[in-house]
């Protein structure tokens, strides 16, 4: 049977000749000729029975393309044209360098590159993995220093660009910032360091981080969600992987309750909070504005000076490990008018006590103490506007009248001790 031709490759070449084509079919053991059009290839080499390299003969225009054997000659319509073929010309590689053991994916931009045969680094070949007539993209091959990159077409072999080989470092960190942070993630931690440049990876532990940005000293990520523990983190780039830093995940804090739950619109008074995951307080709040003088205790213990403020606010606690929300417990807190007395009703009474009172004023809802010239006497809250107290025994005289609440003493009103 004769030889069968189905492709050859490149389908186009200079019409001066010696353009490197392969020839692909069948039965080419023994072939004798292998022919342009009338004209004879050169460098005629038999790989397989499927397969002939060689090279073209001068010609032109479009020509049939026959491999002979002692079988005979191919008779399918297979074609080879010839026309001016521009050389190629390159204008940029990104990334113009690379490590020294290859294997990263160079772009090579320019023009006239359609059909390229061949991509060098330097003496070494990299494998094609796309190409137009604008843009290859190739493996790089291994290789050491600076060398030219060139592409071979059928219209020749272009200029040359540099690209060089760098000796690629493992990347070493030296601080987290911060080094800790909250077991849902999410947060922004910079990661500092040397030879962070072209960071692949960044765990936590286990697992992956969202790489922000990205440079030769410093990196930022997005933290991923972790468990309440200590894990390792590491940095992976082209040199390898970094040395371990520990960043700790904190459970958030929760306040299950606050003493007194009262307090002057003021503020400055102590305040105790109780809950759990307290022992990195950085903050507190209630209602939104920043409470001062903050002493932790224990993890579920700690004291701070209450801010001014008005109405029932939540007292929430900030740690690394985020902030406290309303979800169990009592964390509410009222800020309460200082109480005011208006009137005494009667305003006089006998100096053996025992009389009934009537305190009219307002802000008296929570009175927790009545004192006639100091000494306390019994009572009762009857609404916000009104206190009924019994008075103590005392000496023939004035004395003060002042009711207390949790936001502190009342005005004064004069009450007289009539003698018996």
């Amino acid at each position: 049977m004769a030889p069968v031709v189905t492709s050859v490759s490149p389908a186009q070449g200079a019409p001066s000749g010696s353009t490197p084509v392969t020839i692909t079919g069948s039965g080419f053991i023994g072939v004798t000729a292998v022919r342009f059009g009338p004209n004879l290839a050169t460098n005629v080499v038999v790989v397989s029975d499927t397969q002939i390299t060689a090279k073209t003969p001068a010609g032109a225009g479009t020509v049939k393309v026959t491999v002979t054997g002692p079988t005979g000659t191919s008779t399918q319509n297979v074609f080879f044209t010839y026309t001016t073929v521009v050389a190629p010309t390159l204008t940029s590689l990104s990334p113009a360098s690379g490590p020294a053991s290859g294997g990263n994916t160079v772009t090579i931009n320019g023009a006239n590159l359609t059909g390229a045969t061949s991509v060098k680094f330097g003496a070494n070949t990299a494998t094609i993995l796309t190409n137009t007539a604008t843009q290859i993209t190739v493996i790089a091959p291994a290789g050491t220093g600076a060398v030219g990159v060139t592409v071979t077409t059928p219209g020749g072999t272009s200029n040359a660009l540099v690209y060089t080989y760098t000796t690629v470092v493992a990347p070493t960190l030296t601080s987290l910032s911060p080094a800790s942070g909250p077991t849902s993630g999410g947060n922004t931690v910079t990661i500092n360091g040397t030879n962070l440049t072209g960071a692949t990876q960044v765990l936590f532990g286990l697992n992956p981080a969202t790489i922000l940005t990205n440079t030769a000293t410093q990196i930022t990520v997005s933290a991923p969600a972790g468990a309440p523990s200590s894990v390792n983190v590491t940095v992976t780039t082209a040199g390898g992987i970094s040395n371990p830093l520990p960043y700790f995940y904190i459970a958030a804090p929760t306040v299950s309750d606050v003493s007194p739950h009262l307090g002057p619109a003021t503020g400055g008074n102590t305040v105790t909070i109780f809950g759990s995951n307290l022992t990195l307080t950085s903050a507190v709040s209630f209602g939104g504005n920043p409470a001062t003088a903050i002493n932790v205790i224990s993890d579920s213990q700690l004291t701070a000076t209450a801010p001014p403020g008005s109405g029932t606010v939540t007292v929430t606690v900030t740690t690394p490990g985020g902030t406290s929300t309303a979800g169990t417990g009592n964390p509410y807190y009222t800020y309460l008018g200082a109480p005011v007395l208006t009137s005494l009703n009667p305003s006089h009474g006998s100096d053996t006590g025992g009389d009934v009172i009537v305190l009219n004023g307002s802000n008296l809802t929570y009175t927790d103490a009545v004192t006639f010239g100091g000494v306390p006497a019994s009572f009762s809250a009857i609404s916000d506007t009104q206190v009924i107290a019994t008075s103590p025994a005392g000496a023939p005289g004035t004395v003060n009248v002042v009711a207390h609440t949790p936001a502190g003493n009342s005005n004064p009103l004069p009450y007289v001790y009539d003698p018996t």
